[in-house]
């Protein structure tokens, strides 16, 4: 049925019990003069049924539209909330949309609720409160339906050291249902893709951290998903390593139009890689945009002024008098890097009059706006 209609229905429903409370029990819900509506006992019942049934209606009406943007290659949740037995929320009323083909980066601290949140959207936990398609696929209600059509490549990658990559891929593949044949195709092509061809014959025990995690990616595409999970993929890889995977992710949207969530620790990964980005703190999502709108919530340049230690005696003082110039947000001294910086919204627009106030020879300047690093750090502080 069309959402409007439902909605318009549920509360119709709402309506027609109402009054149905009301012939039911004759004169009873009446209430004498300056009585509060609810401070009769049917009053109560009477108001609390229909408090209930609004409550109902407005739901249906959110999940309708929620229900609206899920689809083929979308990612929606609604006040998805994990809390343990022992009272502890993971993770409280988080709302997600993501858009078929796009990158998702998902940021936040350790314990923030990262890892918590993509294990109930690949039906891994199931969630105590709320709601989340995956492909257009309810994860409580299908939960299978939800698996047949994701790849997920969590932070430790599973693999069995004594078998082979090529060995590895072609196991997967046979137990997704793809014959030998075709298995050993397909292994090889994914083998080709993630730049394992050499080492293909190479037994995982021998290979190095990089190339297992590409070998851990590999498997999660053995079914070609329409949506892939990545929770933080590159951990503790060296800076190559890294470089190697973010291009192997770029491919995958490009050239497959494969959907991404990607959960890291590292901002420029996000900066780089995603669409859209949201920073969980204490099991909410605290800040949700694109990098360049998120920056937008860290309204600072950094003026970075070098100057010659030998021509300043205080140079700590030139910092204070620095701060109380108009439109200074901070300023500090940076002894390591006989640096005066300062942050202002408008850097450019105040270099001279900083210069004027500087006494001391000025070796280097340079600005720079602001960076996710900026945006995690004043989020996760304002949050605390």
């Amino acid at each position: 049925a069309h959402p409007e209609r439902q909605a318009a229905s549920a509360q119709q429903y709402a309506a027609a019990h109402l009054a149905w409370w009301r012939a039911a029990v004759p004169g009873r819900h009446r209430r004498r003069a300056g009585e509060h509506p609810g401070s009769t006992a049917m009053g109560w019942l009477i108001d609390s049924h229909w408090q209930l049934t609004h409550f109902r209606a407005c739901r249906l009406s959110a999940m309708n539209d929620a229900l609206e943007t899920a689809g083929p290659g979308t990612i929606v949740a609604r006040g998805l909330a994990l809390t343990y037995r022992d009272g502890t929320e993971a993770v409280r009323s988080v709302d997600l949309d993501v858009p078929q083909g796009g990158i998702f980066g998902f940021l936040g601290p350790n314990g923030a609720g990262k890892s918590t949140t993509v294990r109930m959207l690949a039906t891994l936990l199931r969630p105590t409160a709320g709601s989340a398609w995956v492909n257009g696929i309810d994860v409580a209600t299908n939960p299978t339906g939800v698996r047949q059509t994701i790849g997920v490549a969590l932070q430790e990658a599973g693999l069995n050291g004594m078998s082979t990559g090529f060995e590895l891929l072609e196991m997967h593949a046979r137990l997704q249902g793809i014959r030998r044949g075709k298995a050993a195709t397909r292994a090889n092509e994914l083998l080709e893709i993630v730049g394992l061809q050499d080492a293909r014959d190479r037994r995982a025990l021998r290979y190095s951290g990089g190339m297992k995690r590409r070998l851990d990616l590999a498997i999660a595409l053995v079914h070609k998903p329409s949506i892939l999970f990545l929770d933080e993929p590159t951990t503790g890889l060296d800076p190559a390593s890294r470089f190697v995977i973010w291009d192997q992710v770029r491919k995958l949207r490009a050239e497959q139009g494969t959907t991404v969530f990607l959960t890291t620790q590292y901002l420029d990964e996000a900066d780089q890689l995603a669409d859209t980005v949201a920073i969980i703190k204490d099991g909410r999502i605290a800040l949700q945009g694109t990098p360049d709108e998120l920056k937008l919530h860290v309204a600072t340049d950094s003026v970075h002024i070098t100057i010659d230690p030998a021509t300043c005696a205080a140079p700590e003082d030139q910092a204070t008098r620095l701060a109380e110039l108009p439109d200074v947000d901070h300023a500090e001294y940076v002894a390591d890097r006989n640096e005066l910086l300062v942050r202002t919204a408008d850097g450019e627009a105040l270099i001279a009059t900083l210069l004027h106030h500087i006494d001391a020879t000025v070796l280097r300047v340079s600005i720079t706006a602001p960076t996710l690093d900026d945006v995690f750090l004043a989020v996760t502080e304002d949050a605390k």
